[in-house]
């Protein structure tokens, strides 16, 4: 007995040590990984972009201060993050899509923190925050995983964000190039941290991706920057039981109940009565037999009709401002009180769908834009771009101020009235008819002068080339003609009626504009 609990024993003891042994080997075997990855060239050249370009950024911020500073920082924290997943893709095998994800997920969260200090209302660094919080997205290159991934090569991926980025990194060289050199250092800097400087260390070291270990832990994804260091790992949730014999076995589950279609085509194909308890019609149910329905639809069918039509495709009334930019004045009807007061000269005001309204605009804004309106009236101070009016039927226009374009196009019946500042603006029509314009008269006291604008046009070719001209009217007269009396009295005898008629006016010459039948000689 003694002899059999002993052998047992040592038993256990072999496996315990051939336990440790292979324990202590895995944790050899992971610290090796660790060990390679810190000294990979890969990893050190991230090292020395970081410290160089990234470097530089930060010096300018520093200077600058302010929200610069505060979204170069988020741009510093980004690329540690995408330093610690590239460390961790070395000791960890190649993830699924949903692994993908959840090891992702760092980096994306401190791409959105940057996305979100470009929303609410602008600031005088808008353009610096704007061109940080694009240029991250650079640094999901680390996503690719093949050319069926949607994505675009790691190389490539990065000049198109950065191409996104540089339209406002342009900005702010041409706002701060005579006025701030620290602003165009911090510029200048972000572009040479992507390129050349991110596009290059991709081209080098990751042309086709990021590289997975062979062999591994699972993936787990790595806390970002700002996360404690301190938190426990998370534990994986237990996996799910195995499904039921039910789910496996078709035969012992009872089958479920079709619905919908198959419903319907299960009981034509079950070979009993379809039209087993359908009830008859009788006579008196029929429609021809029915007198309170007729085919006539009658004006109060016809207008519920037509207004809840035109509801449905007109949609709300609107007047509100959209993103502090844009005023949206949308669908009033018959609104003649129609006010914006509290505008400056950085927002725009489109006008959509209204139609027996007027809109009186307080202030300087930078663009007028009135589309699909009909009976609208507009008053308005001063535009610094220009004033259009598209798709529009009799609209009534009235600038205040000054306006140096006026666009009109697509437009049947418009009345402008400009001011003694706007007289000067430069009117551009297309499409339109019944253009008329008011200009004040000289004095004070004077009426509206009306001038109307042409709408037809005669183009003729001359010495190579095609001349146009606006056509006139003046009395149906087009060519004049011109009579010489003189020749003709010397030619016509006195006795005749028509020399008695021209000696009697004594005329050496006429312009008339035309001859009837009874007119000829």
């Amino acid at each position: 007995m003694e002899m059999e609990l002993l052998g047992r024993l040592e038993a256990a003891v072999a496996r315990l040590e051939a336990l440790a042994a292979a324990g202590s080997r895995s944790a050899a075997a992971s610290f090796d990984l660790a060990d390679a990855a810190a000294t990979d060239p890969a990893i050190l050249a991230i090292d020395d972009l970081m410290s160089g370009s990234l470097a530089r950024v930060s010096a300018a911020a520093g200077k600058i201060g302010g929200q610069v500073l505060e979204v170069t920082k988020i741009v510093e924290e980004a690329f540690a993050v995408q330093k610690d997943l590239l460390v961790k893709a070395k000791q960890c095998q190649k993830p699924d899509t949903m692994g993908l994800q959840e090891f992702l997920k760092p980096l994306n969260e401190v791409i959105l923190k940057a996305s979100a200090l470009t929303e609410g209302r602008r600031s005088d660094y808008f353009n610096h925050l704007k061109a940080a919080a694009d240029s991250l997205t650079a640094l999901a290159w680390i996503a690719y995983s093949g050319k069926d991934c949607g994505m675009s090569l790691p190389t490539a991926h990065v000049e198109e964000c950065w191409q996104m980025a540089e339209f406002y990194n342009n900005k702010v060289l041409v706002v701060y190039r005579n006025k701030d050199p620290d602003h165009v250092e911090w510029a200048k800097a972000l572009k040479e941290l992507y390129v050349p400087g991110l596009r290059d260390y991709v081209k080098g070291f990751y042309p086709l991706g990021p590289v997975w270990g062979p062999a591994g832990s699972t993936v787990s994804a790595p806390r970002s920057a700002s996360s404690t260091s301190q938190a426990p790992p998370a534990k994986a949730p237990a996996p799910p039981p195995p499904p039921s014999a039910s789910l496996v076995s078709s035969e012992s589950a009872p089958s479920q109940p079709k619905q919908g279609m198959s419903a319907v085509f299960q009981e034509i194909n079950s070979g009993k009565s379809v039209t087993a308890g359908l009830r008859k019609v009788t006579n008196d149910l029929k429609t021809k037999s029915r007198t309170d329905r007729t085919g006539v639809v009658s004006t109060s069918e016809k207008d519920a009709r037509a207004s809840s039509f035109s509801f449905s495709k007109t949609g709300p009334p609107k007047l509100e401002l959209q993103m502090g930019r844009k005023w949206a004045v949308e669908n009033q009807i018959r609104k003649k009180d129609l006010v914006i007061d509290d505008c400056d000269s950085k927002q725009s005001v489109y006008v959509f769908g209204c139609k027996d309204s007027v809109l009186q605009v307080k202030g300087k804004v930078n663009n007028i834009t009135v589309d699909k309106c009909t009976k609208m009236g507009i008053v308005f101070m001063d535009v610094v771009a220009a004033c259009e009016i598209v798709n529009c039927n009799g609209v009534e226009v009235q600038c205040q101020g000054s306006a140096p374009t006026i666009s009109i196009d697509n437009t049947s019946g418009c009345q402008l009235y400009l001011s003694k500042d706007s007289v000067e603006a430069s009117i551009t029509t297309a499409k339109s008819s019944e253009i008329n314009v008011m200009i004040p008269g000289a004095g004070p006291n004077d009426d509206w002068v009306e001038h109307a604008l042409p709408q037809q046009y005669v183009h003729t070719f001359k010495n190579g080339q095609f001349i146009t001209s606006p056509v006139s009217h003046s009395g149906g007269v087009e060519d004049p003609i011109e009579v010489d009396f003189k020749g003709l009295m010397s030619a016509a005898p006195r006795t005749g009626r028509i020399g008695a008629i021209l000696h009697r006016m004594s005329l050496n010459s006429l312009t008339i504009g035309c001859f009837t039948r009874e007119d000829r000689i």
